[in-house]
């Protein structure tokens, strides 16, 4: 059982033991945590019951039937993360007044945007880590919905996405475009078929994403009729290439399969224009990390002068 204790000024000592249960919650258990810490089970177990001790409280359930947050522990979870939230947006801050760039930079990217003649993300980047060779990078490639709450609550600094519906708590700046065009794959019924009507077109099984997006959008304007819900790009071309569904992917990403017969653009009247927008969270200024890459990524996307 563990004794009542009186938590007096927090030192570096409970910040780091804050910070491994934080990281096992993240985790769903010690276990799973061990590669995220990058330290053994028994030295996480050993951690989590000093912060008992010095709490006197029992933070957590773990042993054979799991791990599971009591009462208490979903109590301290929350203020812990409201803590070290705050003391790592200190810590930027300060550094931040600094003349050189130190850090991380943290960036999400929606996926299969490389192959696009328009993207000039990777020269955004060159020209940021020319200027702050000592900053780490971290970049997330994940889907719309994952990108902007991550955006919102502050875990990655910038994210580039397809601009779709937006939020009164975000800034966006405009990068480039996209065209995404209706395919079907070798073994489909429509491959060898000539021009195809809108009609025709709901009479097949259609892969499309299943959140918000212009791919949903455009989903409902022409009437498909969606069996298979993706929420990639990937997805949709795996189920293209089976020969078996249609879907809309990005011109120059389906130029290669298209290149090696695999795949075929269908109905032309059926495609729709994407614009690709950089998120920023609206209300404190932009952190000069933030701010120095965003700079980047607009002066590397803004037409060339003449």
């Amino acid at each position: 059982m563990v004794k009542k204790a009186l938590l007096g000024q927090v030192s570096d000592a409970e910040i780091r033991l804050l910070r491994v249960f934080r990281a096992v919650v993240a985790c769903g258990g010690l276990a799973a945590a061990e590669l995220d810490l990058n330290i053994g089970r028994s030295t996480i177990s050993r951690h989590l019951r000093d912060l008992e001790e010095r709490l006197g409280l029992v933070l957590c359930r773990r042993g054979r039937a799991g791990f599971a947050l009591t009462a208490d522990g979903q109590r301290v979870h929350e203020r812990a993360l409201a803590l070290l939230d705050a003391l790592d947006a200190f810590r930027g801050e300060v550094r931040d007044m600094h003349t050189d760039l130190h850090g991380t930079l943290e960036l999400g990217l929606f996926d299969k945007t490389a192959t696009n003649p328009a993207c000039r993300i990777p020269q955004a980047l060159g020209e940021f880590r020319a200027a702050a060779p000592q900053v780490g990078l971290d970049v997330l490639v994940g889907g719309l919905t994952e990108i902007e709450s991550r955006v919102l609550d502050g875990r990655l600094h910038v994210g580039v996405l397809p601009d779709h519906r937006r939020s009164d708590s975000l800034d966006y700046a405009d990068l480039f475009g996209e065209t995404m065009l209706l395919y079907c794959g070798r073994e489909h019924a429509l491959f060898g078929a000539g021009e195809v009507s809108a009609q025709r077109l709901r009479a097949f099984d259609y892969a499309g994403f299943g959140f918000h997006s212009p791919n949903m959008e455009a989903t409902h304007r022409f009437g498909l009729r969606r069996t298979a819900t993706v929420n990639d790009q990937e997805a949709v071309a795996t189920l293209i290439l089976s020969g078996r569904f249609i879907g809309f992917l990005p011109a120059h990403y389906a130029a290669g399969f298209e290149m090696a017969g695999q795949m075929r653009h269908i109905a032309p009247g059926c495609r729709y224009e994407v614009r690709f927008v950089a998120l920023t969270r609206r209300g404190d200024a932009p952190s000069r990390l933030a701010q120095a890459f965003l700079d980047a990524l607009v002066r590397a996307h803004s037409p060339a002068p003449g």
